[in-house]
C-alpha cells in the first residue's frame, strides 16, 4: 500500500466502526480466552497506553513501527510490542502517555505525529494491564533515537500485515505457559503474538474494510 492511499483512506479510518474483541480475539493466546468483560473488571487492571505508528518508507510504501524490548526480569522481556507504558502523574489522558512513551522509547517528537484514534482497550491477562491502543501517523519517516528499554526497532509493511500466509501457530513457553501453541503473526521474520498480535489483527480488520 502506497502511503497516498493510507492518507486516502484516514477519513474512513476515523469512521468505520472497529473489530473491537471480535477482531482481537483471533489472533488471543488461550489464556486471554479465559477472561470475560466482567472478570477483566473484576481483576481491577492497571491502565497502559500504545502507539501504533505509520509512516512512509523509502519507497512510499505504507510501513507501522514495532520494538523488541531490552531484556529484563519481568513479563514482557524482549518481546515484539508498540512504544507504550503506564501513564505518568503529568500526562493529561492517555493520548498523551502513548506520546509520551513513544518520544522517551524511540525519540519520536509528539508534534510530528497525528493521531487518528483510539482504537479498542486490549486486556493482557498475565501482567493485568489494560492496553488503550492509539493509532496515528507522520507524513515522513521519523529518524529513530531508540533508548535503553529498546533492543530493536522493527519495520513492517502494512503489505505484511495484510497477508493472511503470516498468520501462523507459534510454540511458545513463558514464564506461565510452557510450549504452548498461540496464535501470532510472522512479520519481518519476527513473531509477534499476544497484546500486540491482538491490536495489530484489529488494524487489520480496520485497513481491511
Amino acid at each position: 500500500m502506497f502511503f497516498s492511499d493510507f492518507q486516502n483512506q484516514i477519513s474512513h479510518f476515523k469512521q468505520r466502526s472497529l473489530g473491537g474483541v471480535t477482531s482481537q480475539l483471533k489472533l488471543a493466546p488461550e489464556i486471554r480466552l479465559r477472561y470475560t468483560e466482567a472478570m477483566i473488571l473484576d481483576r481491577n487492571p492497571r491502565e497502559a497506553a500504545v502507539l501504533a505508528l505509520f509512516y512512509p518508507n523509502e519507497n512510499n510504501d505504507t510501513t507501522f513501527l514495532l520494538t523488541k524490548r531490552a531484556s529484563y526480569k519481568g513479563t514482557h522481556s524482549a518481546q515484539v510490542s508498540f512504544p507504550g507504558g503506564k501513564p505518568d502523574p503529568i500526562d493529561l489522558n492517555l493520548k498523551s502517555t502513548a506520546l509520551r512513551e513513544a518520544n522517551e522509547e524511540i525519540g519520536i517528537n509528539h508534534n510530528e505525529i497525528t493521531i487518528i484514534r483510539r482504537l479498542s482497550d486490549t486486556y493482557i491477562p498475565p501482567s493485568n494491564f489494560l492496553v488503550a491502543p492509539f493509532i496515528g501517523y507522520c507524513n515522513r519517516k521519523p529518524i529513530f533515537k531508540p533508548n535503553y528499554e529498546v533492543a530493536e526497532i522493527i519495520e513492517v509493511s502494512v503489505k505484511e500485515l495484510l497477508n493472511e500466509s503470516n498468520v501462523i501457530y507459534t510454540p511458545m513457553s513463558t514464564s506461565y505457559m510452557d510450549n504452548v501453541e498461540v496464535p501470532s503473526f510472522k512479520l519481518n521474520g519476527y513473531i509477534v503474538w499476544g497484546a500486540t498480535a491482538m491490536i495489530l489483527s484489529e488494524i487489520k480488520d480496520l485497513i481491511k474494510l
